[in-house]
């Protein structure tokens, strides 16, 4: 009885969430065909933006999505409980990005996709790292695991979009496109499965968080050039 509710169970999210798994986002090239991203300094850096936003948006969305699924198909409601309260500290804690209203007001639009930059590669590793580890969990459903990779995929595509965007807004023909040598993630070897568990939700949940920065960055980036004095 209990493996019938949890193939239902499954089956339900796989219909709920199937068609956005799909979703047909706009891609990081530059003309209508499919074409590598290195056509992007070819179209203007109003279009680039416009193509990094709904990549960006895409992105949050799924991460949510796959943050949710993973939480009701995996954490138990008091587990949920005790990480709300306890809190928990985000790779990307120490990376010196703005996160107060003044401060991200007060940053040039360089830094602000510098900032988008930051996140988004700070994120490669992880994602790989969690497509490993999810693989491995009893009766991950394939949408989960689908998601997962979907999203590896798009943000690496997403770097790529907000490189060739700093570069047109500082008229640089070249731009190392990595801010650090060193990875910010450390993978060390759960002792047991709960915690093994818990990881990997604070990772996806810091990773919703983190998208959700990126999406709010760019679209700040898009505001200031449309309409400068009123992006409060």
């Amino acid at each position: 009885m209990h493996a019938m509710m949890t193939v239902k169970h499954t089956a339900a999210w796989a219909l709920l969430l199937w068609p956005c798994l799909f979703t047909v986002s706009v891609p990081l090239d530059c003309k209508d065909e499919q074409v590598s991203i290195t056509r992007c300094p070819f179209i203007s850096q109003e279009k680039l933006l416009d193509r990094v936003i709904q990549h960006a948006e895409l992105i949050s969305r799924i991460s949510e999505e796959t943050c949710s699924l993973f939480e009701e198909m995996f954490v138990p409601f008091p587990l949920r409980l005790q990480r709300n309260q306890a809190g928990y500290t985000c790779i990307t804690k120490a990376l010196p990005i703005p996160s107060s209203k003044s401060e991200i007001q007060q940053i040039s639009d360089t830094w602000l996709l510098h900032s988008v930059l930051m996140l988004v590669q700070s994120w490669i590793e992880p994602l790989i790292y969690l497509q490993t580890t999810l693989d491995q969990y009893d009766n991950a459903p394939v949408i989960l695991l689908n998601k997962t990779k979907w999203v590896s995929e798009k943000l690496i595509s997403l770097e790529q979009g907000v490189v060739v965007l700093i570069k047109k807004l500082l008229d640089e023909g070249a731009l190392t496109a990595s801010f650090s040598e060193q990875s910010l993630f450390q993978y060390e070897p759960a002792p047991d499965l709960l915690e093994s568990v818990m990881r990997d939700y604070i990772l996806l949940s810091c990773f919703k968080k983190d998208t959700h920065k990126m999406e709010i960055f760019l679209k700040l980036l898009k505001c200031r050039q449309t309409d400068k004095y009123n992006c409060a």
